[in-house]
């Protein structure tokens, strides 16, 4: 059976400043084309490649995420998807029915209201009056717009707008399901909702594809994911893409002091067993982290520097330090040692990453500059939002009924 979704060698150039706004722009610029027949993969002097010869595949039941900067090519491949635009050169296809929220409010119209949208939708995606009728009060409600319905969707909020849109594509039952990072606008719990329904899409084999800067939200829904800048950086199982990812994106610091110290690797340790650098953890899991580091000079009197982020938005979420002093003999090192760290995950769910570095600190010097040996992602079920996770728990305990409790009190009253 043929994959759901097809992108074969795909890429799609733009010309600068090109606008045409009156027939006098218009005409020129139609005569230019007939009469300069310029190969299609070739470019002009005002013309840029926004994707360059980029291919992948998404199965019926799959999930595939693209990460990406901005400016990456990630909106211009949705929108080849669903057929906005069409491809310079390479043959993009897709099967069936295809469910998309690509922008706030994508295809509605201003002066239409919520109810009038639906339909509107609904009649675009090929659907029934009676198919979608069927379905309209399921997706007001998951919309949450139900007291609004009838008001025109001008007078929404992005929010607002945004639940609606997706409550369209997700209950008009699509063959493939497209979404961008619009999502980003809902509120924490409409967010779960989301990913929640994503969830059942993929077991009922809907295939989705999901792009969005939030790591953690694709690192839970998508097995496979492509690290997209105008062309494919890297593609694979969705942690490794996710780790070359975050390290090609960051900016990290020049050493100051010269390249004395080399942290060679980086590994996590299971029960004396190395894991790799990418590792899926519990909330509040203890990790042991081993380092492999090269001193070419004598040096003591170093601090070692162990940052946490957060991967979705570059939130410094930990910033502690050890000081070579307190670890012990050899007083100064030099040539091949490992640091071992041990710590705890205390972290809600999401994506984090990990650097170190090498202060010398005499001088003030960075003999190692920030550097990332390490991600995670943190699984947890209890937090909406937040970074700490402060180990929440609760008990009940039964009161007596008040009538009985006054009751008793009365009757052992003296007289």
């Amino acid at each position: 059976m043929a994959p759901a979704i097809e992108f074969d060698n795909v890429s799609k150039k733009f010309r600068r400043g090109e606008s045409h706004d009156s027939l006098r722009d218009l005409i020129p610029a139609i005569a230019r084309g007939l009469f300069r027949r310029q190969p299609a993969d070739s470019l002009d002097k005002e013309e840029f490649w926004a994707l360059r010869n980029v291919s992948f595949n998404v199965e019926r039941g799959e999930a595939l995420g693209i990460v990406g900067p901005n400016g990456a090519g990630k909106s211009t491949t949705l929108k080849l998807l669903t057929r906005i635009l069409k491809p310079t050169t390479g043959r993009c296809a897709v099967r069936g029915r295809v469910g998309a929220l690509i922008e706030v409010a994508a295809g509605f119209h201003p002066d239409l209201t919520g109810r009038e949208n639906v339909f509107l939708q609904g009649a675009i995606m090929g659907m029934k009056r009676a198919e979608i009728a069927g379905r309209f009060d399921e997706i007001i409600d998951f919309a949450g717009v139900g007291a609004f319905v009838d008001t025109p969707t001008k007078r929404y909020s992005s929010g607002m707008n945004a639940r609606l849109g997706f409550s369209i594509a997700a209950h008009l039952r699509p063959d493939v399901l497209i979404i961008d990072e619009v999502l980003s606008v809902g509120d924490m719990a409409f967010q779960q909702r989301c990913f929640d329904r994503m969830l059942d899409f993929k077991q009922r084999g809907i295939a989705i594809v999901l792009v969005s800067h939030n790591l953690q939200a694709v690192a839970t829904l998508c097995e496979n994911a492509i690290f997209l800048a105008n062309s494919v950086k890297a593609e694979g199982p969705t942690a490794d893409v996710l780790d070359t990812y975050v390290r090609t994106t960051q900016k990290l610091e020049a050493p100051t002091g010269g390249r004395i110290v080399e942290i060679t690797s980086a590994e996590f340790i299971a029960g004396g067993t190395p894991i790799g650098a990418y590792q899926e953890v519990d909330s509040g899991s203890q990790l042991d982290l081993r380092v492999s580091v090269t001193s070419l000079e004598p040096i003591d009197d170093v601090t070692f520097g162990f940052l946490v982020y957060r991967s979705s938005d570059q939130l410094l979420v930990y910033n502690g330090h050890i000081q070579s002093r307190d670890l012990g003999p050899p007083d100064r090192f030099m040539g091949d040692f490992v640091l071992d760290l041990t710590f705890r995950a205390h972290l809600v769910r999401g994506h984090y990453y990990i650097t170190l570095h090498v202060l010398h600190n005499p001088t003030q010097d960075y003999l190692v500059p920030r550097r990332q040996v390490a991600t995670i992602s943190v699984h947890e079920n209890r937090s909406r939002a937040g970074v700490a996770d402060v180990d929440l728990k609760a008990s009940m305990i039964p009161v007596a009924d008040p009538v009985e409790s006054r009751d008793v009190r009365s009757a052992a009253q003296p007289v």
